[in-house]
């Protein structure tokens, strides 16, 4: 059976903020994925399609609601092991995400620990099964896309603080928006191989210039003035722990890649800062008057700062040493 023609990423209406967040998902896994908060009907499972397409042929699954533990990591066959001296492997979930991309509808009703199960093997790209003494492990690298409906439920701060990225989705589009988005869909709906043919063009750039991204991120130095910029921004924003801080230069140099640069500018960390604190901010934390963000190449829509979402709050401009631009050592060279 030919797997369904999906909608293709390049022809959604809209929705900059989140289509930019993925496809720095796409250039740099380690980045950690994406949360996408909204309410139903706004097409987030479309936009998490589409980004197994810029990854190349690897898979898209679905983590299937209610799945259990056995069901996500696979199981161990222990008669074989018994009598066969090895250990059957059953995969799950997991194994077949391996590659390409991980998708897990209102992730916030899953049991807490099976989210947090699910963290740690996105995080450490290995899954382990143990019982009776008996392990087996396999490689599961992907790209984790998870949504939540905040009405039906919210997150711990441990597990929301684990996701790299978190988009807010505007559950109101103009009328404009929503015509356009309409016509698309029932375009697709009536002949989905030409609506596919028709932005094939679109959809192809869009894939190359992640391709293209994710050959030059490692060449671009992870140095010193961003991490003073970034570090200066959690720490007035409140944020506990420090993984905001390594998200978000990981998320500005795939950002600084996106746009062809040979080292991540301040642009770059003013694009994706709401990405990286919109779901580590704390409450207590002094909240600014926004700025504008700092202008883009052409081509870059203003909404990829954060639709719906806004600046977090630029902090007034700080005096800092100019000067060469010095690397952190031994980072330049890691992915």
């Amino acid at each position: 059976m030919s797997e369904p023609v999906q909608f293709p990423l390049a022809a959604v209406v809209g929705a900059e903020a989140l289509k930019l967040a993925l496809c720095l998902t796409a250039i740099d896994p380690k980045i950690g994925g994406v949360l996408i908060e909204g309410p139903r009907g706004m097409a987030k499972s479309t936009l998490a399609r589409g980004l197994a397409d810029l990854l190349g042929d690897g898979p898209f699954v679905t983590l299937p609601l209610g799945a259990s533990e056995e069901r996500l990591v696979g199981t161990l066959d222990l008669d074989a092991a018994l009598g066969q001296g090895q250990a059957r492997f059953a995969p799950g979930v997991l194994a077949h995400a391996d590659g390409g991309v991980l998708y897990v509808d209102e992730v916030n009703l899953l049991p807490d620990a099976l989210v947090d199960l699910l963290l740690d093997v996105a995080a450490s790209g290995i899954n382990r099964v143990e019982r009776d003494g008996i392990s087996h492990q396999h490689a599961a690298r992907f790209v984790l896309i998870g949504t939540m409906n905040p009405e039906e439920g919210e997150l711990r701060p441990q597990l929301l603080d684990r996701f790299g990225l978190n988009v807010a989705l505007d559950g109101l589009p103009a009328p404009q928006a929503r015509q356009q988005i309409i016509r698309r869909r029932l375009a697709f709906d009536n002949d989905p191989q030409a609506f596919c043919a028709e932005w094939a063009g679109a959809q192809a750039q869009l894939r190359e210039r992640c391709h293209g991204a994710r050959q030059r991120l490692a060449s671009i130095p992870l140095d010193e003035q961003s991490l003073a910029w970034i570090t200066e921004r959690c720490y007035a924003a409140g944020v506990d722990g420090l993984r905001a801080d390594l998200v978000w230069l990981r998320a500005a140099r795939a950002h600084a890649a996106w746009r062809a640069s040979p080292a991540i500018e301040e642009e770059d960390v003013e694009a994706v800062a709401e990405f990286a604190l919109r779901h580590r901010r704390s409450a207590h934390a002094p909240q600014p008057q926004a700025t504008p963000p700092a202008g883009g190449e052409q081509g870059q829509q203003p909404e990829q700062q954060g639709e719906g979402q806004g600046s977090w709050g630029a902090l007034p401009p700080q005096p800092v040493a100019t000067g060469a631009r010095r690397e952190v050592p031994n980072w330049a060279k890691k992915p």
